[in-house]
């Protein structure tokens, strides 16, 4: 089945789904069917780290809306991104694939170092248009789709006008701060524009990335606020969190006055972890920006600290208020999701590597799923490597030299015991599993570097396209 004729059976497949909870909007005859189905709002953020909401433990920032937000639906406290930096994880959203499936496996256009141990596999420098993204099959079952901020997917003739989104803002790459209330001010004009009818709102923050940039005003608040005893607090980066949050209750507020939030799902998430450190060109390079802490690490690494990430829903008369969820969820869990709620129907050539969380969400069932994966055969904060987690249990794989580090997350969430020598059969048959999965995803692996020089082995550059 090709792409048009899986959008087809997709719109086949409109009336399947009755969700009694939604609130039905005017009684036009014409649109009531679709009106009875419940907007969307995805927010997602660049760089938020798990720790940084205080919901999720900051003791610094201040984040009202955000936490008002988890009181009001369902916390995730094992949400993960599908990869360790932002491209693969917005591919795996907009296609409901792992990064490794798609062929996005760091983020566009990527960087290499030529004298390393390990040539680095080629990424792919756009999502592919022939993939069936959210916005089309939102839009092909009669939602208005709107795409805010920050794409990272593809330049031109590859944006998300090409992608099934009907208004598109983009930003300019680094302008973080300054274009959070002017994204927000276009997606509240959308949700006014839009009021009457079912729509999608994906509204991506460039925020918190660097460079690190606030309103002054809440800078100086935060320079003059006592810090907890322990974590690092930059100023500016909690002024940045606090800014964004301010934005995204302007959000929440519109749909409040517009009497749309009985019939609206808001998902609020983030692309990876946070980044420890800013490097680079930027005013104060090498300044420490904040803390994964309990986690380990950083964005560009697979351990906790660059995978797992705040995720919040709230779905009145579906979700209950004020629940939490520990059962481990993966970005791309989000597309079959919606294709649930949007009630489509039909089969694809297109794999979907995700699974439904309808079940965890309204509190009715378990997920069949045995394990969540990652492939990131790229050098960044960390070495060449995969990982897989099934339970409580995680193993790293680095690509180097085949070390393997395993550990048990229910009890070690800072990831400090290796337990790979003391479990060696368990390690065995993660690492089993985890390589029957790149076979099946058809997963580039990086390949021997016949420049290798170790001693220019930690020079950047950027690698030339054939």
């Amino acid at each position: 089945m090709n792409r048009r004729s899986f959008l087809k059976a997709l719109g086949l497949g409109a009336a399947s789904l009755a969700v009694p909870s939604c609130t039905a909007g005017p009684a036009n005859p014409a649109t009531n069917k679709l009106q009875k189905r419940p907007n969307i709002v995805f927010i997602l953020i660049d760089d938020m780290g798990w720790p940084d909401v205080v919901c999720y433990g900051s003791k610094f920032h201040e984040t009202p809306n955000i936490d008002r937000l988890a009181d009001q639906g369902m916390k995730f406290t094992d949400a993960y991104a599908a990869c360790p930096v932002c491209s693969p994880t917005r591919a795996s959203i907009m296609a409901g694939q792992y990064p490794a499936r798609v062929g996005i496996t760091d983020f566009i256009p990527g960087h290499w170092r030529p004298y390393e141990k390990l040539v680095v596999p080629e990424n792919r420098l756009q999502l592919p248009l022939e993939s069936v993204t959210l916005g089309e099959v939102f839009k092909e079952q009669g939602y208005s789709t709107c795409y805010i901020g920050k794409w990272h997917l593809g330049g031109k003739g590859y944006s998300p006008d090409k992608q099934g989104f009907d208004k598109v803002v983009l930003g300019v790459k680094n302008r973080s701060d300054k274009q959070v209330s002017g994204f927000t001010d276009k997606a509240i004009e959308f949700i006014e524009e839009k009021k009457q009818e079912p729509f999608l709102l994906y509204l991506s923050h460039h925020s918190v990335h660097i460079k690190l940039e606030a309103p002054e005003e809440l800078v100086d608040k935060y320079r003059n606020k006592p810090k907890p005893v322990t974590g690092v607090n930059n100023p500016v980066y909690a002024a940045m969190v606090e800014h964004l949050d301010t934005n995204i209750g302007r959000i929440l507020k519109k749909l409040d006055d517009l009497d749309l939030a009985e019939r609206t799902i808001v998902i609020f998430f983030s692309d990876n972890g946070g980044l420890r450190q800013a490097y680079g060109g930027y005013t104060g390079k090498r300044q420490i920006v904040s803390t994964n802490a309990p986690l380990r690490d950083e964005k560009g690494t697979l351990y906790e600290g660059g995978v797992r990430e705040p995720l919040i829903v709230r779905w009145p008369g579906v979700v209950k208020a004020g629940t939490t969820c520990s059962v481990p969820v993966t970005s791309v869990d989000f597309y079959p999701t919606f294709l649930e709620i949007v009630g489509t129907g039909g089969e694809s050539n297109q794999a979907l590597d995700g699974e439904n969380i309808l079940p965890l969400l309204r509190q009715t069932g378990s997920l069949k799923r045995e394990a969540i994966y990652w492939h990131y055969p790229h050098y960044h904060h960390s070495r060449p490597a995969g990982a897989i987690r099934e339970g409580d249990y995680k193993l790293i794989e680095f690509f180097e030299d085949g070390r393997m580090e395993l550990y048990n997350l229910k009890r070690d969430i800072g990831e400090k015991n290796n337990l790979a020598e003391t479990m060696p059969e368990k390690a065995a048959d993660l690492q089993r599993k985890l390589a029957k999965w790149r076979q099946s995803v058809r997963a580039k692996m990086p390949t021997p570097n016949p420049d290798y020089d170790p001693a220019r082995a930690n020079e950047w550059a950027r690698r030339p396209r054939k």
